[in-house]
């Protein structure tokens, strides 16, 4: 069994710790909270350690905390020349300790820690310093997910762009779309259909040719009806300025 240390306690790390308890290959060793009681639920009592002088040495050390504290954590790890790593999406590799073997092991998902998430089609986006640590990584990654890639820092931040653009902005979007159905007595589970079916799209089209609406048909008349409808000027210039840029398929305004 490989063993690991997850080392943190929010929604991607309770969802790591999910992921490996079901693990055939994977064993959790440790896992560090500085309030025992957050991780309870998930793994049993003698597991969790709250003091970093605890941790013990074991197979792979995953850093599962804001990017502004991973320094300052695997600085604070008792041990050298251990395989350490870290969960961000946007921090370099070169942002842990070198006093420890250093890698990524980046989950490209939304994490919410009360959603259920099935972890075999996550992509893991894997990045080391020599070639068996990253082999170990693979191994790890691969008892737990079909979707397994091979990441440099610099494509990570590129990726971690693009899923912002996916994911957070869209789900801002969804949340302005249920704000103008509640001012409006509608349910937005009316829109919950039309979501998914723009979301299951570009699992058949690129994106660029599965777009539709008023502004990629340039047709001014309902955009100007949409515009003048919209009260709040925030909606108003997120609507011109998402509309300028389909318009413009993206390219410069």
């Amino acid at each position: 069994m490989i063993q690991i240390t997850i080392i943190g306690s929010g929604n991607v790390a309770q969802h790591l710790i999910k992921a490996f308890s079901a693990s055939k290959i994977v064993e959790i060793k440790q896992v560090f909270s500085r309030k025992k009681e957050a991780l309870l639920h998930l793994i049993d009592s003698e597991k969790i350690v709250t003091d970093f002088q605890a941790l013990e040495p074991a197979d792979l050390h995953i850093i599962s905390v804001s990017d502004n504290v991973i320094a300052e954590v695997s600085e604070q790890l008792p041990f050298n020349n251990q395989l350490v790593v870290h969960t961000s999406g946007t921090s370099s590799i070169e942002l842990l300790n070198p006093k420890n073997r250093r890698g990524v092991f980046y989950p490209l998902q939304t994490f919410s820690k009360n959603k259920q998430i099935d972890y075999s089609i996550i992509p893991f986006c894997l990045e080391a310093e020599n070639t068996a640590d990253f082999k170990l990584l693979e191994t790890v990654a691969k008892s737990v997910s079909t979707a397994v890639y091979s990441i440099s820092s610099e494509q990570r931040k590129a990726l971690h762009v693009a899923a912002v653009f996916v994911s957070n902005f869209t789900n801002h979007l969804y949340q302005m779309g249920q704000e103008i159905c509640e001012e409006n007595q509608l349910p937005f589970a009316v829109l919950r259909p039309l979501i998914q079916e723009t979301a299951d799209k570009i699992n058949t089209l690129d994106p660029i040719d599965a777009q539709t609406g008023p502004a990629i048909r340039h047709d001014s008349n309902t955009i100007e009806a949409h515009l003048a409808f919209l009260q709040d000027e925030n909606k108003k210039n997120i609507y011109k300025i998402l509309t300028q840029s389909i318009q413009h398929n993206g390219k410069k305004l």
